[in-house]
């Protein structure tokens, strides 16, 4: 009997995760990255590079290359693939993390996206910007806002003299953050709710220091059976 294989929509920790998880536990175990970070921190198993060509390709693909089991284990805000994902396969499964809550002494300002989250900001604000790279040419627009944009990788385009662009991959810890907020002066910050403790310092020091926060809601994905971590959804898979 040959060991069961399994794709997993990878491009976040719990997927890099997942999938030496399920490599040690002896399956074939393929994860597929959607190439928009240029040097991904790669898991065990073998690695795909690419899009699939919408749900019709995914469903295609995953005929072609007998996958036994999908596990969506892409970034909360990858509302498209995990879209296609549903579409394309019956028994889908998804690694998803926990949004984050507020906490008491928190003030987040909760909005619905991007747009939202720019129109939020006060004249003048200096900004933790802290929602990856490609979606922050709204932010740039206004020209009275300032602080710093943090990605892992540099944006297409160049930063604003008004912005310092700060290059770092995660995790992030607290003491780190407590300085960076003091030293760049910042008054807000602005993020995506992943969800996860890797970046989660940015939340507790912007508590500490009484710094609001516009959080940025999640899309709307497909339901599909989920799971919030990776022992949880490794058991399911070794009952199946």
């Amino acid at each position: 009997m040959h060991a069961k294989r399994i794709l997993v929509l990878a491009g976040t920790h719990e997927a890099r995760l997942l999938a030496n998880r399920l490599v040690k536990d002896g399956y074939d175990v393929i994860s597929s990255f959607a190439g928009v970070t240029a040097h991904p921190l790669l898991p065990q198993g073998e690695i795909r590079t690419g899009g699939f060509g919408g749900a019709d390709g995914l469903r295609k693909y995953v005929a072609e290359a007998h996958i036994d089991f999908v596990v969506d284990a892409t970034h909360p805000f990858a509302a498209i693939i995990s879209r296609h994902a549903a579409q394309a396969v019956p028994r889908l499964l998804r690694l998803e993390r926990r949004a984050w809550v507020a906490q008491e002494g928190d003030n987040w300002i909760n909005v619905p996206d991007i747009g939202a989250a720019v129109a939020a900001l006060p004249f003048e604000a200096r900004v933790l910007l802290t929602i990856g790279r490609k979606e922050i040419a709204p932010f740039m627009s206004r020209p009275d806002l300032s602080g710093v944009g943090r990605m892992i990788e540099p944006p297409d385009n160049k930063l604003p003299a008004t912005w310092r662009l700060v290059l770092q991959r995660p995790p992030f810890d607290l003491d780190d953050e407590l300085i960076l907020l003091r030293e760049a002066r910042i008054s807000h910050v602005a993020s995506k709710n992943a969800g996860g403790s890797e970046t989660a310092a940015k939340l507790e020091a912007a508590r500490l220091c009484h710094i609001p926060v516009v959080m940025i809601a999640r899309p709307f994905k497909p339901d599909v059976e989920t799971f919030s971590s990776v022992n949880t959804i490794a058991a399911a898979i070794a009952c199946r």
